[in-house]
């Protein structure tokens, strides 16, 4: 017997998937611009008074971009795994990945703007501050890095229909 097109394998199935692929992508991707574009103003702040320091000041857009391959590579996984004979359990949870991977980018990408923006701006004029600004930059780049965790761990999940 054929499950291909049943109530638990409809065609629109990978509907699913692809949404999945495609939120994990456009989150994180917002998530990397706004945290570029807001470290990148307090980056450029600095650097009219204290030129010096604008390479040491990088920290935050470089993290942000990181952001974006995040998703990228959820993208990549879930979109790769959508084929013949793709199941409704596998569709949600490829869209579950998806929205993991790229809300937690997003999160991770607005507090890498905001403490990259104003921590340039005060390790400026206070040099002593920078170490605390680089751990809370790492701690906000972890909760994406907690988001691809756990997109990883739920694209493996899948019921095959039979082709």
């Amino acid at each position: 017997m054929s499950l291909l097109y049943t109530e638990y394998c409809p065609e629109y199935a990978p509907f699913f998937g692809f949404c999945g692929a495609a939120v994990a992508m456009s989150f994180a991707c917002f998530g990397a611009a706004y945290g570029t574009a807001k470290a990148g103003v307090g980056v450029s702040a600095l650097g009219v008074l204290h030129p010096g320091l604008v390479m040491k000041s990088l920290i935050p857009v470089i993290m942000a971009g990181v952001l974006g391959i995040y998703g990228l590579i959820v993208a990549v996984i879930i979109s790769s795994k959508v084929t013949d004979g793709y199941s409704l359990f596998t569709g949600y949870a490829h869209f579950g990945a998806g929205l993991a991977c790229g809300l937690a980018n997003l999160a991770a990408g607005f507090a890498i703007g905001i403490v990259g923006d104003f921590g340039t701006r005060a390790a400026a004029k206070q040099p002593r501050l920078y170490i605390g600004v680089v751990l809370m930059l790492i701690f906000a780049e972890a909760l994406g890095l907690y988001g691809l965790i756990v997109a990883i761990i739920l694209q493996a999940k899948n019921s095959a229909c039979e082709v």
